[in-house]
């Protein structure tokens, strides 16, 4: 039975399926669902049944997507880059304002994120550009129109606004170009130009409270009792957590809500607090796994879309948890990113489980290497 099942997936061209990413994304995913009902006991709504609901979604994603041959996206890349273009532009128009912010869709049952999909189809658009262009890429016009391609929807994300989508998306792009044949001298005038950009949208397009963020990355000190809350409060939870924590639902920060977005964008704060150093060190060795397995992958891919798509999802993930964590001790501004299959939110969960199958079917094709 089993040779019969392994014989058909072969034919289907599915080789290999990566355990250690899907055991290490699987205990992820566990882990962020016992910190979301910790620190929700008091909630009148269960946000833990819901993350569970999007877990489920997002498990069958990716299952799907594993067995899905890759290479065929490239098809489709073009209808995706509409309809997430088309969805931003319905979040703009037709969203809910909540806390200031028009980022949702809502479609009754639950609300999606599109800026969030966004991340995932910009890296399929990117790896489909990238892979195509090949030695074109040397040429100016071509590193234009990649910019062209990601500036479009990072603009719409950047006015909701959604500081942390559009830096993720950002740095996602301008980390794959630097790894495609993109002439390096090249890179460095673009660099020049983005930093004369940095101070144009510095003066008139980021908000007065995005603002207030950097200055309070540079000194959370200077307004405790503002806008350096959040990071000061996040620094108390991460530090009494000690070597093994204050147990489940007996985080002092968390649970008397001094510590605000507890299960969303300071859910890594969370953790340090009510599992310790523990805890924190868990989380990190799991993603330590995801990454040294995807430069593994990155390495063996077949085809130059497949590199790219797997390089692309390493930095769009790799940027999420650097940053997501680096805020959470201080060491990065607060830009509401939240952290991959830990922090609540079901946009990004699905988001970043569909990323994974993609990983996967990359895997299920690669060359006849041993991992």
């Amino acid at each position: 039975m089993f040779s019969t099942v392994k014989l058909l997936l072969q034919r289907r061209g599915f080789l290999h399926f990566d355990l250690y990413i899907f055991s290490s994304s699987l205990l992820l995913l566990i882990l962020g669902l016992v910190m979301i009902y910790s620190t929700t006991l008091e909630s009148s709504t269960n946000l833990m049944l819901r993350q569970i609901v999007f877990a489920v979604l997002g498990f069958l994603g990716m299952l799907g997507l594993a067995f899905f041959d890759y290479r065929k996206i490239k098809k489709i890349s073009g209808v995706l880059y509409l309809i997430i273009l088309l969805a931003l532009l319905g979040v703009w128009f037709f969203g809910p304002s909540i806390r200031g912010s028009t980022r949702w869709i809502d479609l009754g049952i639950f609300r999606i994120q599109p800026a969030e999909f966004a991340k995932l189809i910009m890296v399929i658009i990117m790896a489909k550009f990238l892979a195509e262009s090949g030695e074109k890429l040397k040429d100016w016009r071509y590193v234009l129109l990649s910019a062209l391609y990601v500036g479009i929807p990072v603009f719409f994300i950047l006015i909701e606004p959604d500081l942390g989508s559009t830096l993720v998306i950002f740095f996602t792009w301008l980390l794959m170009l630097l790894f495609s044949r993109m002439s390096k001298k090249h890179l460095v005038v673009l660099l020049l130009i983005l930093s004369l950009l940095s101070v144009f949208f510095w003066a008139f397009i980021l908000q007065d409270y995005q603002k207030d963020r950097i200055y309070t990355f540079l000194d959370p000190n200077q307004d405790p009792q503002g806008s350096g809350y959040n990071v000061i409060q996040s620094i108390i939870s991460v530090g009494s957590g000690s070597i093994t924590g204050r147990g489940l639902g007996r985080g002092l920060q968390s649970q008397l809500k001094f510590l605000p977005e507890r299960q969303t964008d300071f859910i890594f704060a969370s953790t340090a607090e009510e599992l310790g150093l523990l805890g924190s060190a868990f989380i990190i060795t799991m993603f330590g796994v995801i990454f040294v397995r995807l430069v593994k992958i990155i390495k063996h891919a077949r085809d130059n879309f497949g590199m790219y798509l797997s390089l692309g999802i390493f930095f769009m993930l790799l940027t999420q948890v650097l940053i997501n964590i680096g805020m959470n001790i201080g060491l990065a501004p607060v830009t509401g990113i939240p952290l991959p299959l830990i922090s609540y939110g079901g946009s990004s969960l699905v988001s970043t489980m569909l990323a994974l199958g993609l990983i996967q079917s990359v895997v299920a094709r690669q060359k006849a290497v041993r991992f």
